[in-house]
């Protein structure tokens, strides 16, 4: 389990304490956590272990069909995963973006490999048959190719994740130097979906100018440049 805030972490303890015949992994930091969800909401999405998140999502409705999906597990990949889907509902409002949280690794397997595991249509559902997916991930990323490669849509799905760069340094410089910033996320839309390539050519130039003056910040003042390290989600 990747709780991606403090109340999904509370349900996820609730789960495994009350669980038996299990051997539950629960991954997460010391530092404070984000509440991304109500404490009702956080324990449904625990049982369920992948959702759509609506209220982060843009122009998702019912009946459509987004043009990228932007899923994410781990707390520090939700947490740069939303910053990039409110860059991109305000810079492109019209792009439709929908934003899935995975808890449970497990549903990315088939359900003839794992009891966790999501059939196929369901799966097709939620991350798509035919659209880019950037997904953020805690871990190394070849591991997110490796539970979803017998998927329809495992050509489309591109993994940010650990790729063992870092040093002692500022906590977004490292998210940065692993390529799993907001920036690097809103740069890989614009690169995936193919509308995008000419039309957000000057937003792609801002992402990159934007990380480029998040790392001078932090060599010179020793900490994450303050609009980063202060953001929060704006409903």
């Amino acid at each position: 389990y990747l709780p991606p805030d403090a109340n999904t972490l509370l349900a996820t303890y609730d789960h495994c304490l009350r669980s038996r015949h299990y051997v539950n992994v629960v991954v997460a930091g010391k530092a404070p956590e984000a509440d991304w969800l109500p404490v009702g909401d956080a324990a449904a999405h625990c049982a369920r272990g992948v959702g759509v998140w609506g209220w982060a999502s843009n122009r998702d409705e019912i009946g459509t069909v987004p043009d990228v999906v932007l899923a994410c597990a781990g707390d520090v990949p939700t947490l740069e995963t939303l910053a990039a889907a409110a860059i991109l509902r305000e810079r492109l409002p019209d792009l439709r973006v929908r934003v899935i949280n995975v808890v449970d690794l497990m549903r990315l397997l088939p359900e003839s490999e794992h009891p966790h595991g999501l059939p196929d249509p369901e799966f097709d559902s939620l991350f798509t048959t035919d659209r880019p997916v950037i997904f953020a991930f805690h871990g190394y990323p070849w591991l997110i190719h490796r539970l979803t490669y017998r998927r329809t849509n495992h050509a489309q799905l591109h993994v940010r994740g650990y790729k063992e760069n870092g040093t002692t340094t500022t906590p977004f410089d490292m998210v940065m130097l692993n390529d799993l910033d907001r920036f690097h996320l809103v740069i890989d839309v614009i690169d995936r979906v193919s509308s995008l390539r000419s039309r957000a050519a000057g937003l792609r130039q801002e992402m990159v100018d934007a990380r480029s003056t998040a790392r001078t910040w932090t060599r010179e003042h020793g900490e994450d440049v303050p609009e980063v390290a202060n953001w929060s989600w704006q409903a």
